[in-house]
């Protein structure tokens, strides 16, 4: 074919690509099989690569995800993305709609109710119909651009059917099959699982990968335009309609409610239908209809006064609980879980809940055979909530905790003051090895590929017992385990080698010094700057410090005061493991040159333009610290309405002292 031709071909197959999209995805009635979709997806990659002058950003071929990124850009918000106002109950609908009545007077009130997606908010923006940048809610004035990722969803228009500009939005989710599949190659590759669909698919579209996105099955509603006064539409179900026709995927269960006795009816429905959905819902969003009441309603800071979540209590259902299971962690605490005939909350199968220690136990009368009744807390850790003693047979046995450790058979103690009975023997294979996992976990050394799975094939085959143990294996010890091929053990040991790099406050958490999380652990790095301080730092020093409590000094300078603790940072040292803090990255900081990088900061009083929250969210993404009492380290104090002690304290230390007007200047330069 001459150059014409080809064109003319790579216009066709992305014309048909993507009128297949759009039935699959927005219509969910798909014309072609997946076979013939991906014959005809891969001509026209094959002609893209080979052609690459008719390559364009709108292609179908962009879903299956470009080159890997660096970071994420940060994204400002043409308009606040903020967050809804929640409903429990009845009476707080009612109370929703008294105040909008009362706003309204003798309009007539039309609410539209749409299921609340258990996803991740985001913002499209079109230029002339062509989709160019996708982002994060993110604190709701600045977001991350995660446009490539966003790209590789099916039901996100990369073109629109008219050439329009607009900012959409809506919520990214994952499926439950998706959900389930993805959960069930993390279990096979020996990884922790996502919790739940919202954090599978938060955590799909922070991917710097876009491949790894395209192929986590994501999708996605529209739920809103913004900047409405670009458009001549007078209502929300207006705007939806709208939306729907340029391309756009909404949820076809939105209704229109002229009542608040219909709303309630419609929240009671999708409570009881809630199961039957193919993805996950945490409750329905209320929001009047008619954008000029909208207006006169108006918004708080934080949310808009003319709509609202009313939020699904916590599902709860019941299975029998079958045995009782002892786990040591890498603290030696000795954890009882309720292993449970496999069922399904809140949208995954729940095998296993945590019962604490042995006084929940009593307390709540638990006995292995028992009908429980189990729900998800906060829609993600699994619970006992009560025991059903009336379906008891009798041949239901009550359990003891034992006087031993399972693991390793030493004593297990009760600590003053604690619940918890603990194996204090400090070579307890099961406190090594759980010890390892948390070294080698995301927040910590995040060494890719390096799973519970993997640890426990490692340990079990005595290739590590120690943290430095880790960076001693080699390629073709890995390639005589199970599992491991050639691609696999070569990207383990660059992960490993990649982790040398790390910052210190990463190496500082991996430790897993009794204490010391990972924002202790960032607070010691930046303070101290090398390992080499970190060690020799007495008590006094450490309490001088704003965050650090008697408790985790004490525990700092006993942990590193272990002879065993120096031969182990020797030998990683010896292995070219990084030991000093690397300062704040780009992705940590929207402006490493902002007047507040590396101050510490102190916020007292009310503040009127912002939560103290949002204020420090925003502190903390300009490289400052915020503390929450005044010291001699203090930099600035920033005081609103009744400032209190905090501001009288620092005016007797000679400390600046700054009100919201000045704060809101600064962060506005």
């Amino acid at each position: 074919m001459g150059k014409v031709e080809i064109k003319q071909r790579i216009d066709v197959l992305r014309e048909k690509i993507n009128q297949f999209n759009y039935e699959y995805h927005i219509l969910d009635n798909p014309t072609v099989s997946d076979a013939e979709y991906d014959r005809y997806l891969q001509e026209l990659m094959t002609l893209e690569v080979e052609n690459p002058e008719f390559f364009a950003e709108d292609s179908p071929s962009v879903r299956v995800g470009g080159q890997v990124l660096d970071m994420f850009d940060k994204v400002t918000h043409k308009s606040p993305m903020l967050s809804l106002g929640n409903a429990f109950n009845e009476g707080d609908l009612r109370d929703f709609d008294r105040k909008v009545r009362q706003e309204a007077g003798d309009e007539a009130v039309v609410y539209v109710c749409e299921l609340k997606i258990d996803g991740l908010a985001v913002s499209l923006h079109y230029e002339n119909g062509l989709f160019i940048q996708g982002a994060t809610r993110g604190d709701g004035t600045v977001g991350e651009d995660i446009t490539h990722n966003l790209k590789t969803i099916g039901s996100i228009p990369l073109r629109l059917k008219e050439k329009v500009s607009l900012e959409a939005r809506g919520e990214a989710y994952m499926p439950k099959p998706s959900f389930e599949k993805l959960n069930e190659q993390k279990a096979n590759q020996g990884e922790a699982l996502f919790a739940n669909p919202r954090n599978a698919a938060a955590g799909s579209l922070r991917q710097l990968d876009p491949k790894i996105v395209a192929q986590r099955n994501l999708s996605f509603f529209v739920y809103g335009l913004a900047h409405l006064e670009e458009y001549s539409i007078s209502s929300h179900s207006e705007a939806l309609d709208f939306l729907q026709e340029l391309g756009f995927k909404t949820n076809s269960h939105r209704r229109k409610c002229m009542s608040i006795e219909e709303v309630i009816a419609y929240v009671k429905e999708w409570q009881e239908k809630r199961p039957e959905l193919p993805y996950e819902i945490d409750g329905i969003v209320i929001k009047v209809d008619n954008f000029s009441l909208q207006g006169r309603l108006g918004t708080t800071a934080k949310s808009p006064r003319w709509a609202i979540a009313f939020k699904f209590p916590a599902e709860e259902v019941v299975t029998r609980l079958i045995d009782i299971e002892l786990n040591v962690g890498r603290t030696g605490v000795v954890t009882p879980t309720a292993i449970l005939e496999p069922v399904r909350v809140a949208g995954t199968i729940v095998r296993r809940a945590s019962l604490h220690n042995e006084d929940l136990i009593r307390e709540k009368d638990i006995h292995i055979g028992d009908f429980v009744v189990v729900k998800k807390a906060g829609d993600i850790i699994p619970e006992v909530v009560n025991v059903l003693t009336e379906r008891r047979s009798g041949e239901e046995k009550e359990f003891t905790m034992p006087d031993c450790c399972p693991e390793c058979g030493s004593e297990l103690v009760r600590l003053e003051g604690e619940v918890a009975l603990r194996c204090i023997n400090p070579t307890c294979p099961a406190q090594i090895r759980e010890g390892l996992i948390h070294f080698v976990s995301r927040d910590a050394m995040n060494i890719d590929g390096l799973g519970e799975r993997v640890i426990t094939q490692l340990f079990n085959e005595k290739l590590i017992h120690t943290f430095a143990d880790i960076y001693t294996l080699t390629k073709d010890q890995l390639l005589e385990l199970e599992r491991f091929g050639e691609k696999s053990a070569s990207k383990l040991i660059e992960a490993i080698e990649a982790s040398k790099s790390n910052s210190l406050e990463k190496l500082l958490f991996g430790l897993g010094i009794r204490h010391v999380g990972a924002k202790a652990a960032k607070t010691l790095a930046q303070h101290f700057k090398t390992m080499e301080c970190v060690q020799s730092t007495t008590r006094e020093e450490l309490t001088g410090i704003n965050e650090i409590g008697e408790k985790m000094a004490e525990s700092v300078v006993a942990y590193f005061a272990n002879d065993a603790v120096k031969d182990l940072l020797g030998q990683l040292r010896e292995y070219d493991v990084n030991m000093e803090y690397k300062g704040l990255k780009p992705s940590d900081t929207a402006n490493i040159n902002s007047y507040f990088a590396d101050k510490t900061v102190v916020l007292t009083g009310k503040l009127e333009e912002m939560s103290r929250s949002e204020a420090k969210k925003k502190l903390e993404a300009l490289g400052a610290k915020v503390a929450g009492s005044v010291s001699k380290s203090t930099d600035l104090v920033i005081a609103g309405e009744a400032a209190g002690s905090k501001l009288a304290q620092a005016e007797k230390l000679g400390i600046e002292v700054w009100n919201e007007t000045r704060f809101v200047e600064e962060l506005n330069k």
